[in-house]
């Protein structure tokens, strides 16, 4: 009669049950404990390039300064830049293409963690990022004019690179990133499913950032974050409403993908790393997922609670029955093989979970 072999079984059939319902529409879960983990969640936290945007961007301004030409500053770029898989670089290595540029070799890639990348071109270094980037950096001087070139690309929405070579700056590149068209939507079924706050973490300066926030309804932007800013901001976030799950795609996302509560990667368009990190992976690259996973887990965490209630209700039943002789040993046995059973199939039910 106490034979906990219900109470036992419980628990497991649930989780591998979702884990399999999670897998067989594109979401990888990579344990037990992160499927439970998904439905506990009060906020989420998304990188944003990759992520809420498309992450295929598009260049729109290319402006020479200093004598040099549209060409050459486009040639030097994605020179450098053909050595990164980042979005912004391959969206120039596009530009240079489509313009059937000849381009320059280019030795070695240094990735400046947060501000942009440093090369060699013909024996020059060649920088290219934000303007913190040379900011930080030996030798540059922002002229005036540069930066005020720099301020309306950015008030019209747009990301911004400078770009120099040798010391001199070659001048600015505009490319510009759109929302995914169905992530408002996205969100709101997340908030719908009762997630607190929805926030933006990205490295991207604050117009453009907030002009993605609004486009894709999070509640919270916060721009202008390096890598460490991005995982002071989760731990905060931790401290102040609890459970918290991290989106994102990129090899700067790892740290915080490891710190939340639930790292969540982008399957299709994610790198090596931000997948190895994560708990929980988007296949296919659709944040059309991300409330289906949140809802299997709390479908799962309720199954779990009726299997515990089930098991433990028919154990008590039992002892009781067959210490005062109401039930006799095959009956008990009957109720007892029953009783798992039962916890099985209520757990299968997770198998045909939709959104």
């Amino acid at each position: 009669a106490a034979s906990p072999c219900a109470l036992a079984i419980g628990t497991p059939a649930a989780v591998l049950a979702g884990i399999a319902q999670g897998a067989r529409n594109g979401v990888l879960i990579k344990g037990g404990v992160h499927l439970e983990n998904l439905g506990s969640l009060n906020v989420v936290a998304f990188d944003k390039t990759g992520t809420l945007t498309e992450g295929r961007f598009k260049m729109t301004d290319i402006i020479a300064v200093n004598g040099a030409s549209a060409d050459e500053l486009l040639s030097v770029a994605a020179a450098v830049e053909q050595q990164s898989n980042h979005p912004l670089a391959v969206a120039v290595v596009q530009a240079a293409q489509e313009q059937q540029l000849k381009l320059p070799a280019a030795d070695g890639l240094e990735n400046i963690s947060g501000r942009g990348v440093k090369s060699m071109v013909k024996g020059q270094p060649v920088l290219i990022g934000s303007m913190q980037l040379f900011r930080e950096t030996d030798g540059h001087v922002l002229p005036d004019a540069l930066v005020q070139t720099i301020a309306r690309l950015e008030a019209d929405g747009k990301t911004t690179m400078a770009v120099s070579q040798n010391d001199s700056f070659l001048g600015v590149l505009g490319l510009a990133d759109v929302a995914r068209p169905d992530v408002h939507a996205t969100l709101g079924e997340l908030q719908a499913l009762g997630i607190q706050k929805l926030v933006m973490l990205t490295g991207d300066n604050e117009t453009v950032a907030r002009r993605i926030g609004a486009e894709a309804g999070v509640t919270d932007v916060r721009a202008g974050l390096l890598p460490e800013a991005k995982l002071d901001a989760i731990k905060a976030l931790q401290q102040e409403y609890g459970p918290i799950a991290m989106v994102g795609d990129g090899v700067n996302d790892a740290p915080a993908l490891a710190t939340a509560t639930v790292g969540i990667a982008m399957g299709g368009a994610g790198t090596a790393v931000a997948l190895e990190t994560a708990d929980v992976a988007l296949m296919a690259d659709d944040l059309n997922q991300l409330p289906f996973a949140v809802g299997l887990s709390r479908a799962s965490r309720a199954i779990i609670r009726q299997n515990l209630v089930i098991s433990l209700g028919v154990i008590a039943m039992l002892i009781l029955t067959s210490v005062f002789g109401i039930v006799q040993l095959s009956g008990t046995v009957i109720l007892h093989e029953g009783s798992t059973i039962v916890v099985v199939l209520n757990a299968l039910r997770l198998l045909a979970y939709r959104k």
